[in-house]
């Protein structure tokens, strides 16, 4: 019998990319607005940097999802059924919206732990809805199309981010936290229709003789390894960039500005990053591409590290690296990142196998992030970013050591 996700009615690749992608980007507007724009609204609000830290505490349910992955894959693929994607998802994306008209309702001004506690609701809806969506492209994807999901990915990050931190700040500064937020929880609903009405409502009736499980992937060495890239690739990525958004208003950057950085000048960075991180890939492999994303992400971090120090404060300049550091750079290695998660995963049960590698990287963002704040707190922002550009070096030399990037 051939698997189930050749057997399944897969649309062509170009739908499905839509209803991904839709999907995708509905979950980056939910990441933006969380980790970009509200620790930027709350720095403006003179809230301390140790506490905005706490806001990373939403990176939780995305660093255990793996533990509620299994009962999802099993109940989205059953023994012999339709795929249930489309059910799971819906309901995801209700409670998500639903998390956000809340934080909208009880308004920024809100006491912290209130706030908080939306968006960790938001968070495990949103960490559910990725587990369907990621398992749904692994197994309705062909090997040669996997382009095509990595493109929905990381396109779809940076239009997310446009939407969730750029355009999210722009309103909030311009209108009120109420209604930005709100028009989030829209847009939210929106982006899950072409998944609802897409490919996966014309699911065929399979049988499944393959029951997803989490110690068939964590018995496989290829993803014990694909844990360790994720670790240290994430680390030396992200952890430099979790207090970049307070850096920036501390510099005396308007919420304005960094929310054109997160928005048009973001995306059409991001964008044109990830073609060209694709790019790359295919002429140079993947192994090349996330070793020179994390040389690149370590010389910005340096540079933020001498400017917070000499204490320049060029809004061009802190503008221009920003969009390099948060937009260029992070595009063009992760593309290469997720293919080779999507390589890794198996098709008969990819919301696990594919959840575990994203769980390494929210997990290891968490942790970061929670860090990131009291260091930047009592150290301040130039000793921050020197101990995140060294970090990065030190991630490369695992890697090398380790062979990780070895395609």
């Amino acid at each position: 019998m051939k698997p189930a996700a050749e057997a399944d009615d897969r649309g062509a690749p170009l739908a499905v990319f839509f209803a991904v992608g839709g999907v995708y980007v509905a979950q980056s507007i939910i990441s933006g607005l969380t980790f970009t724009a509200f620790p930027a609204v709350l720095r403006e609000r003179a809230v301390a940097l140790d506490q905005i830290g706490l806001i990373y505490l939403a990176v939780l349910p995305w660093a255990i999802r793996f533990l509620w992955a299994p009962a999802i894959e099993r109940y989205r693929l059953p023994a012999l059924g339709r795929n249930r994607s489309r059910a799971i998802l819906f309901v995801g994306s209700l409670v998500s919206a639903a998390g956000l008209a809340l934080a909208g309702a009880v308004g920024v001004a809100a006491p912290f732990p209130l706030l908080l506690a939306c968006f960790l609701i938001v968070a495990f809806a949103a960490a559910t809805v990725d587990i369907v969506c990621d398992g749904y492209a692994v197994e309705a994807l062909r090997p040669q199309d996997y382009g095509w999901g990595n493109a929905a990915q990381v396109g779809g990050a940076y239009l997310g981010a446009a939407l969730g931190s750029g355009l999210f700040l722009i309103l909030v500064a311009r209108l009120d936290w109420a209604l930005s937020t709100w028009a989030m929880a829209a847009a939210v609903l929106a982006l899950a229709l072409p998944f609802l009405f897409g490919p996966p409502a014309r699911a065929a009736i399979v049988a499944r003789p393959h029951r997803p499980a989490l110690a068939p992937a964590l018995q496989r060495p290829a993803v014990r390894r694909g844990l360790v890239l994720a670790v240290l690739y994430v680390a030396a990525q992200k952890w430099g960039l979790a207090m970049l958004p307070p850096f920036l208003v501390d510099s005396g950057v308007s919420l304005d500005v960094i929310g054109a950085i997160n928005g048009i000048g973001g995306v059409a960075v991001g964008i044109l990053f990830a073609a060209l991180g694709g790019a790359a890939v295919r002429r140079f492999g993947a192994g090349t591409v996330l070793v020179a994303g994390i040389v690149l992400q370590a010389a910005a971090l340096a540079v933020f590290a001498l400017l917070a120090a000499t204490g320049v404060r060029s809004i061009a300049v802190l503008v221009a690296l920003a969009l390099a550091s948060s937009a260029a750079i992070l595009a063009f290695g992760f593309v290469a990142l997720y293919a080779r998660f999507m390589r890794l995963s198996d098709p008969r049960q990819g919301g696990i196998d594919f959840s575990l590698f994203q769980c390494a990287d929210a997990a290891t963002s968490m942790v970061g992030g929670l860090a990131a704040g009291a260091l930047a707190q009592h150290f301040g922002h130039a000793a921050f970013f020197a101990l995140a550009a060294s970090i990065a070096c030190g991630a490369l030399v695992a890697m090398r050591v380790l062979r990780l990037a070895a395609d």
